[in-house]
């Protein structure tokens, strides 16, 4: 069985791979100070519930935009699954998608895997909106090229920054609320967070068609890009699977 870790900056994704699909996924908050030792005793009660041990996994591709966590996975994958993880942004790990930047080192080991995951599943040219801690837009030409992008303040952030600069206004769950116009204070804030980010989005994207003239799809993934699935006007497909599915991609490339 594969082991495929994403860790960004909010939340570290574990998922097993059995041959014909993801079996199982797991979430745990992204510390870099957690230890290879911390990760071991909560992952390995989790394969537990699912009758599984260390000894089912096989092999183990890691991604991570926190350097300082790296340290400890690759420890977890060396020292309790007794594997040699591939790593991406290792050198001579291919990550089977070219780079047409001014500086391919910037660019972050999931918006590459991420877009892997996309041109493998839908045809080209591509954006991707990616809907985390950041919400990127990342354009992948026909020819399966990493072109650039936008990174904005992710969904989550927006809302954490505007209740804590804010005396009076509340943390908020973000849902679609019933009527743009807010008529008390909790959902005048929904409605700026939800209609904000749609607009965001749409605005964005119809921006870079209008510059860049080609004919686009749009691909929507990340935590919380399924809250947008019919309010954005310029989605057309959504897949919460690109990231993991990039890294397996990867894994075939290199194992």
């Amino acid at each position: 069985m594969l082991l495929a870790i994403d860790s960004g900056n909010t939340n570290t994704l574990f998922a097993i791979h059995d041959g014909k699909g993801w079996a199982v996924e797991w979430r745990i908050a992204t510390e870099a100070s957690r230890t290879a030792d911390e990760y071991a005793v909560w992952f390995y009660q989790l394969l537990s519930m699912q009758g599984l041990s260390f000894k089912d996994i096989t092999d183990c591709v890691i991604s991570t935009v926190v350097p300082q966590s790296l340290f400890n996975m690759r420890n977890l994958a060396k020292r309790h699954l007794n594997i040699d993880p591939i790593i991406i942004g290792d050198e001579g790990v291919n990550v089977g998608i070219g780079v047409r930047v001014d500086n391919p080192k910037e660019i972050g080991a999931d918006r590459l895997v991420t877009s892997l995951g996309a041109v493998k599943a839908f045809d080209g040219p591509l954006i991707i909106i990616d809907s985390g801690t950041a919400t990127t837009f990342d354009i992948v030409s026909a020819d399966e090229h990493f072109e650039g992008g936008i990174i904005a303040p992710g969904i989550n952030l927006s809302v954490k920054a505007q209740h804590e600069a804010a005396a009076k206004l509340p943390r908020i769950a973000i849902i679609k609320p019933d009527s743009v116009i807010g008529k008390n204070t909790v959902t005048a804030m929904q409605s700026g967070i939800f209609w904000g980010y749609i607009g965001l989005i749409d605005g964005l994207v119809r921006k870079i068609k209008q510059e860049d003239g080609r004919d686009f799809t749009v691909i929507g993934t990340g935590g919380v890009a399924s809250l947008f699935e019919g309010a954005s006007e310029t989605i057309d497909h959504y897949d919460a699977n690109l990231t993991i599915n990039g890294l397996l991609e990867i894994w075939k490339l290199n194992k």
